[in-house]
């Protein structure tokens, strides 16, 4: 037997003839074999190992990148497939649809696996042959696999960290014109594509077609995200790898497993700060600019409406007409009523506008984001100076000490709203008076009658008439 298994190979089968001078020759053995008996043998073997053999690897995939490859005492996750070497599955991580994860070169594992797994990288895959006196001896495990077992691991590397390991910055573009950073307590907007180390996807914002917004520096989001999100510029770019005591941890989260090594690819749409007021760039100013827009005038001007990475949201020029507006009557978000203050006919200038002074968290459904920082470029073309504040009509010059029998044209003592309307009308078209531009001036009209008419009888008495300096308390709109 000695001699007839020399050469052979596991799963091979032989059929040994054996004389009996190379066995048990003319004695036998008592009960059982006969003396001078040939014996004859049907073979397979199952195993082989010697002694001095060490773990054996074979590689049959690597990818073609490795920036990083398993050392000791590093933390890996990895699917294999256990057999013997005969083939006989004994063991697999796939059919519980779950890695194995652990600690490499401290124990965790058996010997011939710590040797195994160094220097692999994430994607490769190579099968390690590991003899017995590398894994579970002369005793096996007591389980499945027995004594003096030779095994063999084909093994898919998906992913490997080290417990020492910060966040790690790749594929960082940066524009050219960075004129700000992110800082702690700004509030971002960034696109993501959130993976595993072996590319499985596992969340997208781009999927949802929404930004994914947030506070950095703040604790909002993982640890290792709030430190990525320090420091970036407006339309930066990069890659994010965050170890798993940066991320989800030990026990993951929803599709990402745990122990997961993250990686997020990442666009900055925009960021801002709540403390942060209107920031005006004035482009052009004509040397005579003495009228400045104040509340209450009447404005109009182009405007030329986007995000801060450039996307066009709106523009008057492409309508082909302006955007007119009373300054300081709400008609605008505050922001740009803060950025038309102070500005004169012909001047040009930037303005942008934070979320909380804009459209806010809402922003304007199918137009707008939420929380999104706006960018108006804006000309002002004309400017028709307002009344002042708290009223919608003025007299150009001295008020008729008869005003009351003025407008009382039939002479009954009585004003309804056609009578008065008339008048205002003629004062306005005759130049004695004003109205508030911008705004309709029938409606004026009515509500200065109505504040008249006190006892909302719908006519106006002598008893009811007052002038404006004539109101014991301030909040009516009337002469």
């Amino acid at each position: 037997m000695d001699k007839a298994l020399v050469g052979m190979c596991v799963n091979e089968r032989r059929f040994v003839k054996i004389p009996p001078k190379l066995a048990y020759g003319s004695e036998g053995v008592s009960g059982v074999i006969p003396p001078n008996a040939v014996l004859h043998f049907d073979v397979l073997l199952i195993d082989l190992w010697n002694s001095e053999d060490e773990v054996q690897i074979q590689t049959y995939l690597k990818p073609e990148k490795c920036t990083r490859t398993i050392q000791v005492s590093d933390f890996v996750r990895y699917h294999y497939n256990g057999t013997f070497l005969d083939g006989t599955l004994f063991d697999s991580s796939h059919n519980r649809m779950r890695t194995y994860d652990t600690y490499v070169g401290i124990g965790w594992l058996i010997p011939g696996m710590d040797k195994g797994l160094l220097g692999m990288c994430v994607g490769e895959k190579r099968i390690i042959t590991i003899p017995p006196s590398l894994a579970y001896g002369e005793e096996g495990d007591g389980k499945e696999i027995p004594g003096q077992a030779s095994l063999v691991f084909d093994v898919a590397l998906l992913d490997l960290h080290n417990p020492k390991d910060g966040i790690t910055i790749e594929n960082q573009q940066v524009p050219e014109s960075c004129e700000r950073k992110s800082q702690t307590g700004d509030f971002l907007r960034y696109h993501y594509n959130g993976t595993l180390l072996d590319g499985t996807l596992f969340d997208s914002s781009y999927s949802r077609n929404h930004t994914y917004d947030t506070y950095i520096g703040k604790g909002y989001v993982i640890a290792g995200m709030d430190e990525g999100l320090l420091g970036v510029c407006i339309g930066e770019k990069k890659r994010i790898i965050i170890p798993p005591h940066l991320g989800y941890g030990e026990e993951g989260r929803g599709k990402i497993p745990g122990s997961a090594v993250l990686v997020f690819d990442i666009h900055v749409i925009d960021f801002h700060n709540p403390l942060d007021s209107v920031n005006i760039t004035t482009h052009y100013k004509p040397s005579n600019c003495t009228v400045l827009s104040k509340k209450g005038d009447y404005l109009k001007y182009h405007y030329n409406a986007s995000l801060l990475d450039g996307t066009l949201l709106d523009s008057t020029i492409s309508l082909g007409k302006t955007y007119n507006i009373v300054l300081g009557s709400g008609q605008v978000v505050l922001g740009m009523d803060m950025g038309l203050r102070d500005m004169c006919v012909g001047e040009r200038r930037t303005v942008i506008i934070p979320p909380h002074l804009g459209y806010g968290e809402a922003g304007v459904e199918g137009e707008v984001p939420g929380s999104a920082v706006l960018v108006f470029d804006i000309e002002l073309l004309e400017l028709v100076s307002g009344l002042p504040d708290g009223y919608m009509f003025v007299w150009h010059g001295d008020v008729s000490p008869n005003l009351f029998e003025e407008i009382d044209k039939d002479n009954n003592g009585e004003v309804f709203l056609e009578e008065f309307s008339e008048y205002i009308q003629a004062q306005v078209d005759s130049g004695k008076g004003k109205l508030a531009p911008g705004f309709d001036s029938a409606k004026i009209v009515k509500n200065m009658f109505a504040n008249q008419d006190r006892n909302g009888d719908g006519k106006i008495t002598a008893e009811e008439f007052k002038l404006k300096d004539q109101e014991a308390t301030e909040g009516h709109d009337e002469l």
